[in-house]
């Protein structure tokens, strides 16, 4: 019997500039809708400037990673602190900030749900934000 495969793509847009979405009750509807019962997905935020991690569902975490990567790596839309900025951008640091956070996570399907540890979740974490952009949700196994 050939592996199944979906493909689904979330849009996300932030309001400001950064923020933390929990995505998981969409990812696990994608895995729903797929019908695999084991497998995996492969969850990737299609953005350079955009991060998926998993973590805590927690506010003061959410707060502590925005107040982290801040010190990190500072807005400053000036090119005098970024090289990147002086091509004409202003977000180097939300390229830096995603380049912490993460690209892309995989998560195991075990009877047809997520397979997490506790207290675990899926987040869509944006660094440049106020656009669309869009998520890739790649659910694979049988």
């Amino acid at each position: 019997m050939p592996m199944t495969s979906r493909t689904e793509y979330l849009t996300m847009q932030i309001p400001g500039r950064t923020g933390f979405v929990n995505i998981t009750p969409q990812v696990a509807d994608v895995v729903h809708n797929s019908g695999v019962q084991e497998g995996l997905v492969l969850v990737n935020a299609m953005h350079i400037t955009a991060s998926v991690f998993i973590n805590d569902d927690e506010p003061g975490l959410h707060a502590d990673y925005a107040k982290w990567l801040e010190q990190l790596a500072p807005f400053d839309a000036s090119p005098a602190r970024y090289a990147h900025n002086r091509t004409g951008e202003d977000n180097a640091d939300a390229h830096l900030k995603r380049q912490v956070m993460g690209r892309e996570v995989v998560v195991a399907i075990t009877a047809g749900k997520l397979d997490f540890g506790p207290w675990e979740q899926i987040f869509y974490g944006e660094f440049d934000g106020r656009r669309p952009k869009r998520v890739l949700v790649k659910v694979l196994g049988d």
